[in-house]
């Protein structure tokens, strides 16, 4: 049986994940920190570590809460840097940020692009990509799906791991984010990957990536 077969007798029968359609805003713009300018829409992404691209999502799970901050390489989609915690300060994105550069694997040119919430735009975290010469990318509307590929990630993880379905401490959730990233960078094939890895394809710049499109939603919480 075929992929698509497979697909339509599930979603026939009813037992598809069904994705959460609401968000729930986890960064404010409105602050005096400088702003940067879109770097990224309309660029030709060829290469791994070209383009990174970060966000946060919202974990909510039986009376618990936990903010997920993510950094996803735009070319091969894999996640090279995470950090969870309870509290929305900028050390949560820093520290993310912190490991990803940790695990770069090349010298390339580098953009780093996300919204413009104030944990990215903050000095601190402006200091640390200066530092390592990485340009700063921000996204210019107020469209939660413009960043296409980092909201992608965040829905995959939440919905195929089904980490809002357990019960557990910060410490026992930290485990279980690490074995979900292995689990999507190592295991998990990709559409776009051309149905390899992103761990896979992350070793490799010949393959052509496939394009998100941006969708257009209501306003609502997720």
């Amino acid at each position: 049986m075929g992929r698509d077969t497979l697909n339509t007798i599930l979603k026939v029968n009813g037992m598809l994940v069904k994705p959460l359609r609401q968000y729930r805003k986890t960064t404010s713009s409105a602050h005096f920190f400088k702003k940067h300018k879109d770097l990224v829409t309309g660029k030709n992404i060829i290469r791994p570590e070209q383009v990174w691209v970060s966000d946060i999502t919202y974990i909510y799970n039986h009376n618990r809460h936990y903010f997920l901050s993510l950094i996803t390489d735009a070319y091969s989609k894999k996640i090279v840097g995470y950090n969870l915690d309870v509290t929305l300060t900028a050390e949560l994105v820093i520290e993310s940020l912190k490991s990803a550069l940790k695990n770069r694997k090349f010298k390339s040119n580098l953009i780093h692009h996300s919204d413009r919430g104030v944990q990215y735009c903050c000095n601190e975290y402006q200091k640390i990509l200066r530092h390592f010469g990485v340009r700063t990318s921000m996204t210019e509307s107020y469209d939660p799906y413009t960043n296409a590929i980092a909201e992608r990630v965040n829905g995959i993880l939440k919905q195929e791991f089904l980490l809002e379905e357990r019960d557990c401490s910060l410490a026992e959730m930290k485990v279980i984010i690490k074995q979900s990233v292995e689990a999507y960078n190592n295991i998990r094939p990709h559409l776009s990957c051309n149905l390899m890895t992103p761990a896979k394809m992350h070793q490799q710049n010949t393959l052509k990536r496939k394009e998100y499109k941006s969708r257009k939603v209501p306003h609502k919480v997720n």
